[in-house]
């Protein structure tokens, strides 16, 4: 029979009546509890030991900061970057006004603490609440929300680093508890809204409210104020002017903020749509430039005194690498934290491609221009983004501060090489009527694009020519979706999220001149796409170097970019971009925008890409009478490609395209089998190859797929193979106009 274990004696006691009981549970867990006091006591004690131990920030009124200036060097200078030879000198100081709590108005500090802490006046620092809170809204997949209050915000940016480790958080906890016993929560607040970045290189609520709005801190209304306290989180990408998303985020924020400010009853339903209801956008033409809601982009002020080359536009380069160093490595590392910035920017091509802008547009009232060089390695050479930044603020060569331009027929280029990859072959012939009519569900509404000979064309032809119906057609036929995954894939980025449309191929997509360069050189660096860049090489105080190299993403394969760009060559070997003929190896794509609003000609050697735009900056201005030409593709921008792409390369021995065996160009399968092939790759007969009779009986028998076709190695002979053209093109003038021109949209 199985006996009951014993009880201990010790757990038992006698009763007054002399009976024997098993002692308590707390009795017999006693040991246990005096552990956990002893333990409880040790911990406070440690805690009272480390917030006596960590010093507190010093108030920013009274600190002396020994924050280093930052150096921008041009390709020139490849070593010891500093004050003596930098093209641009990086600081902050001059972007931070401080100011009291006085002169703080109630509304900025009920949207600030609204949207970043609720619970500011009651907690102690820390607020377990709000991190649990965070913690919960993380692991049900709603809105990231950050546990930290504004106390901790602030002992953070003052005072430690940003890494995320254990140590941090607790020292950062620790610091703002006792920051809570040592001042005030208006000290604290006003602290914290004098150091925080809001964006546009202000740092503090008055560089803040004057960068925004144009007025002080004073002056701001609930709707200001909500605006400001969205920016805190990621100012960069709520900036109305910076596109339609950034528009959209900067909305919806400073609605959140303003419901916010309703729940905590800091503004009454009606005040609150009220200030939502006031329009951000600033290209709305209802409201008066002088009542936007947020004023335009000022002119950066953290570049110094004197950029190098500042008089032929480097301004706008050195701007360019200061955001993109901010967005790297942070505002403070870059205003205060000493870098040595070596940059791919050529002084003497960028003063080549400012004359040739402003000595070929020199009169009043004329469009503007932009010229963008890439080498083959992706590197900035040059950009001429604008001749005055104090005027124009806008970077006309990355669209930094204004919108995107409608790129053209040179969108036609991806459309052909996603053709290419597709397998097809550059010989098919394509139906070019005059007007072609396309509806759902090839395109999403009717589409009646217009421009072309009436019978139709070779792809060689059609890209040679600028053939708007053959190019629309070639557009159905592949899927609006896969050419602009090509163009995206090419380094497109400002169509990325957009829906595509059919009208893409012949130019309505907004894009900016860098993406376009560096499109292009994918062709010219036989598929391999490397991504624009302006910095090599960044230098830190402590001896950190931090180098910058892309290896390449490949597109295309050599033989498939090859064939792309021998139908490019076609077009300045007389077709609508002859007038950008250098007289030795290029190859190029004209583009003009509907009602000639925009203007292009992208065009590369084998180691130089440049892309040349022309426009009014405020885009929709019509440029049918400059220098008393209607400008095209084929007039001001291919002779200025020309002027600047000829110098360019003067001093450089003439470089050859590879040569492309005959069999291996002509390779591929036909569009359109009823259609056929033509044999000769390139026609000027904008009529139509051999009057548009098919002639796939007499082509080579190369019909297989181009991915089955083995690679010919490169070598430095010309590719004069290819089959030549049976006619001659018209001798190109300035005064006539190619036939780079559809009707309504681009050709």
């Amino acid at each position: 029979m199985r006996t009951r274990k014993p009880v201990p004696v010790h757990n038992l006691k006698v009763t007054r009546k002399g009976k024997i009981k098993k002692r308590s549970i707390l009795w017999r867990m006693r040991r246990v509890f005096y552990l956990a006091v002893l333990v409880l006591m040790v911990g406070a004690s440690g805690l009272v030991y480390v917030l006596g131990q960590i010093d507190l920030p010093v108030d920013p009124r009274v600190a002396t900061t020994q924050k280093q200036t930052s150096f921008i060097c041009a390709a020139d200078v490849q070593v010891n970057c500093n004050a003596a030879n930098a093209m641009a000198q990086l600081h902050g100081s001059e972007d931070r006004v401080l100011v009291t709590w006085e002169q703080i108005p109630p509304v900025l500090w009920e949207a600030v603490v609204s949207a970043e802490d609720r619970d500011f006046f009651e907690h102690g620092g820390v607020d377990p609440l709000g991190i649990a809170r965070a913690a919960y809204q993380d692991i049900k997949g709603g809105a990231r929300q950050g546990g930290s209050t504004i106390t901790q915000q602030y002992v953070k940016q003052e005072y430690l680093s940003s890494e995320q480790t254990v140590t941090r958080k607790i020292k950062e906890a620790v610091m703002a508890v006792k920051l809570e016993q040592e001042i005030s929560k208006e000290e604290i607040l006003t602290r914290y809204l004098n150091t925080v970045y809001f964006g546009r290189g202000a740092y503090g609520v008055q560089a803040a409210s004057r960068t925004w709005f144009g007025h002080d801190v004073e002056a701001l209304n609930a709707g200001e104020a909500a605006f400001l306290a969205g920016l805190l989180r990621n100012p960069n990408s709520a900036d109305p002017y910076r596109g339609a998303k950034s528009l959209a985020e900067a909305e919806r924020r400073r609605t959140v903020v303003l419901e916010a400010m309703g729940e905590e009853e800091y503004l009454t339903e009606a005040q609150v749509a009220e200030f939502e209801a006031v329009p951000m956008d600033p290209d709305d033409p209802d409201v008066a430039a002088a009542d936007r809601f947020v004023i335009p982009p000022p002119t950066p002020s953290t570049l110094g005194s004197h950029v190098k080359g500042e008089e032929y536009g480097s301004e706008y380069f050195a701007e360019y690498v200061r955001q993109w160093l901010v967005r790297k490595y942070g505002s403070d590392t870059v205003l205060g934290g000493g870098l040595k910035v070596y940059t791919t920017l050529d002084l003497k091509l960028q003063k080549l491609a400012y004359d040739t802008v402003t000595t070929t547009l020199n009169r009043d009232g004329d469009p503007s221009a932009a010229i963008v060089s890439l080498d083959d390695q992706g590197h900035i050479l040059a950009m001429m983004a604008g001749t005055d930044i104090e005027k124009q603020a806008v970077n006309l060569v990355t669209g930094a501060g204004g919108s995107g331009r409608q790129a053209g027929s040179t969108f036609k280029m991806f459309a052909l090489a996603e053709a290419v990859r597709e397998g097809y072959t550059i010989e098919s012939v394509v139906p070019a009527p005059t007007q072609a009519e396309f509806g759902p569900p090839e395109c999403g509404e009717k589409w009646e694009p217009k421009g072309g000979p009436g019978n139709t064309q070779s792809l060689v032809s059609a890209t040679k020519n600028s053939v708007n119906t053959a190019y629309a057609e070639l557009m159905v036929t592949l899927g609006p979706d896969k050419v602009a995954a090509m163009a995206e894939e090419m380094g497109v980025a400002s169509i990325e999220g957009e829906r595509p449309e059919c009208s893409w191929v012949l130019g309505s997509a907004q894009v900016n001149p860098l993406e376009m360069a560096a499109a292009y050189s994918v062709i010219a660096n036989r598929g391999v796409y490397k991504a624009p860049t302006g910095v090599t090489r960044v230098e830190f105080p402590d001896g950190r170097v931090d180098t910058f190299t892309d290896d390449g993403t490949e597109v295309l394969t050599p033989d498939q970019a090859d064939r792309v760009r021998y139908s490019l060559e076609q077009v300045i070997d007389g077709g609508t971009g002859r007038a950008a003929d250098i007289g030795r190896p290029a190859a190029g794509k004209t583009g003009t925008t509907q009602n000639n609003w925009d203007a292009w000609f992208i065009g590369f050697t084998p180691n130089v890409t440049t892309a040349v735009w022309m426009g009014y900056p405020q885009g929709s201005i019509s440029m049918d009478d400059v220098h008393g030409i209607k400008v095209q593709g084929g007039t001001f921008p291919a002779e200025m490609w020309q002027q600047y792409m000829s110098q360019a390369v003067a001093d450089t021995p003439a470089v050859e395209f590879p040569e492309v065996d005959p069999n291996v160009l002509r390779a591929g399968e036909v569009l359109f089998p009823e259609l056929g092939r033509t044999q000769v790759v390139a026609s000027g007969n904008t009529s139509g190859d051999n009057g548009g009779v098919p002639t796939a009986t007499t082509a080579p028998p190369a019909t297989t797929p181009q991915s089955t076709v083995p690679q010919t190695p490169q070598t430095t002979v010309p590719a004069t193979t290819a089959p030549p053209a049976t006619t001659t093109p018209p001798t190109p003038t300035t005064s006539t106009p190619s036939t780079d021109g559809g009707d309504g949209e681009d050709g």
